[in-house]
């Protein structure tokens, strides 16, 4: 188990990621293509990722460089994973050249205790061979992750929803409870189910919290107690295998009607029923059945919080969301259009 404890301080430096992490997300999509954990539920990816990784020349180099510092077990080097990863692939990359080479190579000793660490790697403290190394990243980030964008920031934009209600209505620890079964909140302390047993002291410094897509089972969190504090942790996915969406996109208020386009629209933040029916203009029974509808259709999502039912966009929903405004950018469409909006509720562009 893991053990996070918290000041007052660091409850108000608690943060979640607002965009996918490129770098957790090479992670996690790295120990799908060596797992069997979570192959149902990314069984379309899959199948896509191995055929393009061949088709691009890079299914040798992701087993025989990637796979072995990736590699699965209790011990990940934290320069996979760097700060500066939240501003996006090319400053992450930036940030793992710029590291010392004392401390890659101090990481890489950890990791040769628990895994097989090949000769080539200990050369990564140099300038050259990591370059090369950051290059593969790049080049697998591009076939492996980069196309499911839409995808993911879907699931994360989906989760995010969930997370705001909860702080909204139950503040930082109201957060902090609700991350999902692997998490416990016992002030000051969150315990995480974890490989290993361990303490995290904040020490004022507050915490990153990053959901991440491809990740499946157990949170992981940074080893080096002094870096800034990072815990990356599962979605949860539903038990079902991904379907790609459709390749045409359609404006919503043609696929969906102008009403349910709208209420498609407006759970992007989460709103309980009554919330939905004020926003949308429609009666309290006619917007449960909307959502009732989408909910079906697996663009939504409902979660029981106290008396009232949450709504929300799932993964697909959210990627839709996106497409549709995509439409709206290239032809020109307003928002509105789109939605099929009559005046009421919130247009977003």
């Amino acid at each position: 188990m893991l053990r996070i404890h918290f000041t007052e301080v660091d409850l108000a430096r608690v943060r979640v990621a607002a965009e996918p992490d490129p770098m957790w997300e090479v992670l996690s999509t790295l120990h799908r293509l060596q797992s069997r954990g979570g192959r149902w539920q990314f069984a379309a990816w899959h199948r896509t990722v191995r055929a393009d990784l061949d088709a691009a020349g890079l299914a040798r180099p992701v087993r025989k460089v990637l796979f072995p510092l990736y590699a699965l077990g209790p011990y990940l080097p934290d320069f996979l994973t760097p700060q500066e990863s939240e501003g996006g692939i090319t400053a992450a990359l930036d940030g793992m050249l710029r590291m010392p080479r004392r401390d890659i190579r101090a990481e890489l000793r950890l990791l040769s205790r628990v895994s097989p660490v090949p000769s080539w790697a200990l050369r990564l403290d140099q300038g050259p061979e990591r370059r090369e190394f950051t290059e593969l990243i790049r080049r697998y980030h591009a076939v492996a992750v980069a196309p499911f964008t839409d995808r993911v920031a879907g699931g994360i934009v989906a989760h995010r929803a969930l997370l705001a209600r909860a702080l909204l209505t139950g503040g930082v620890e109201g957060l902090l409870s609700s991350l999902g079964p692997r998490f416990h909140w016992r002030r000051p302390v969150l315990e995480v189910d974890y490989r290993t047993d361990r303490d995290l002291h904040l020490r004022g410094r507050g915490i990153r919290i990053v959901p991440t897509y491809f990740s499946w089972g157990t949170p992981v969190a940074l080893a080096d107690p002094a870096l800034p504090p990072v815990l990356s942790y599962p979605l949860n996915h539903p038990a079902e295998p991904e379907e790609p969406l459709p390749a045409e996109h359609v404006p919503l208020g043609a696929l969906l009607g102008g009403t349910r386009a709208r209420v498609l629209r407006c759970v992007a933040d989460g709103l309980t029923t009554g919330e939905l029916a004020q926003v949308v203009g429609v009666s309290p029974s006619a917007a449960s059945r909307h959502a009732s509808v989408l909910r079906d259709a697996g663009l939504t999502t409902s979660r029981q919080i106290g008396p009232t039912v949450l709504h929300t966009l799932t993964p697909l929903g959210a990627t839709l969301l996106r497409q549709a405004r995509g439409v709206g950018r290239a032809t020109g469409a307003t928002p509105q259009a789109l939605a099929g909006h009559d005046g009421y509720g919130r247009a977003r562009s």
